[in-house]
């Protein structure tokens, strides 16, 4: 009976240790994943129309994913534009503030796709900030 005990116990040490490399193996591949999407860079345009425009602040690319550092124009003219690499899963952003809220528009575009638009009010408060690309 003894010799059944340790069998049982090499043969469940065995599956755990195998379910263990398994695991672990899946988890690297994650975490290269990750790796991957954080070292990446990638291009966005920002689009902001609209009168009355007093400042644009945007995420160009400094900083970290957690803390984006922001940089400012002011009184910019309008239609503004600009394009910026990004790196991993940074989120692009892109925040107008304007005199007159009800006529400004902005935009982050992404290879021709639109990942973001708002209109107005929403334009000012929220601004338009998308998801990065990279992270899904």
């Amino acid at each position: 009976m003894k010799r059944t005990a340790r069998t049982v116990r090499t043969a469940a040490s065995a599956l755990a240790v195998t379910g263990l490399a398994f695991g672990l193996g899946a988890c690297s591949t994650a975490v290269d994943q990750v790796d991957k999407a954080v070292n990446e860079t990638y291009e966005v345009t920002y689009e902001v129309s609209g009168k009355g425009v007093e400042s644009i602040e945007y995420h160009a690319g400094g900083g970290t994913a957690m803390e984006p550092k922001m940089e400012s124009e002011k009184k910019p003219a309008t239609p503004w534009k600009k394009t910026v690499t990004l790196k991993g899963i940074m989120p692009p952003a892109v925040m107008p503030v304007s005199l007159n809220p009800a006529d400004i528009t902005c935009k982050v575009i992404h290879e021709g796709k639109v990942l973001k638009e708002a209109k107005g009010e929403e334009a000012m408060t929220g601004g338009c900030v998308a998801v990065s690309p990279l992270a899904g």
